[in-house]
């Protein structure tokens, strides 16, 4: 990994750069604080909110809410927050918040060894882990802000390679 580089959105060619937020498992919401450079506890939400799967973003990259683009990294076990990876890029959860377009690109790690890289796109997830992250993201405020997200279904890699450049160009405009 080219450690110089982690702070662009793509490695090469499809494969971006990720950082860790939040471990797969955790109710701690934990956000990268763009100003002081580092991740600061946001709040920490109900435990039966806790993240279905490792939440995280792309650098240098904005999305519509004004927040870095947002990823959902998947792994078989928690990763640690702060932690740099390199991804592939399977697809995107088109996602509502506060009226606000919020995407989640889903991805794999560019070299799962584990899993022999056998998760080549979002329907080698399943429909029941769709139904998962759907009801999580649909539900995950109800307790605080009922009714204030909504999904809006998925999309597959070439929808997310778009919005990832939308987010690259809405990042170069603002700085």
């Amino acid at each position: 990994m080219d450690y110089n580089a982690i702070l662009t959105p793509y490695a090469k060619d499809t494969i971006i750069n990720v950082v860790i937020e939040i471990p797969m498992g955790s109710a701690h919401k934990v956000e990268y604080d763009r100003k002081r450079k580092i991740m600061v506890l946001d709040r920490v939400e109900p435990a039966i909110f806790a993240k279905p799967v490792n939440y995280g973003f792309i650098p240098a990259t904005l999305d519509d809410d004004g927040d870095e683009l947002d990823v959902l990294f998947i792994t078989d076990e928690p990763m640690p927050v702060g932690v740099a990876a390199q991804a592939r890029v399977l697809g995107v959860l088109e996602f509502e918040d506060d009226k606000e377009m919020d995407h989640k690109v889903i991805c794999v790690p560019a070299d799962d060894r584990n899993t022999g890289n056998r998760i080549a796109s979002l329907a080698d997830l399943g429909e029941q882990w769709k139904r998962k992250i759907e009801h999580h993201f649909s539900h995950y405020k109800d307790l605080k802000k009922p009714g204030t997200t909504k999904v809006q279904g998925f999309g597959d890699a070439e929808k997310a390679h778009k919005v990832i450049e939308e987010c690259i160009e809405r990042w170069k405009k603002s700085v």
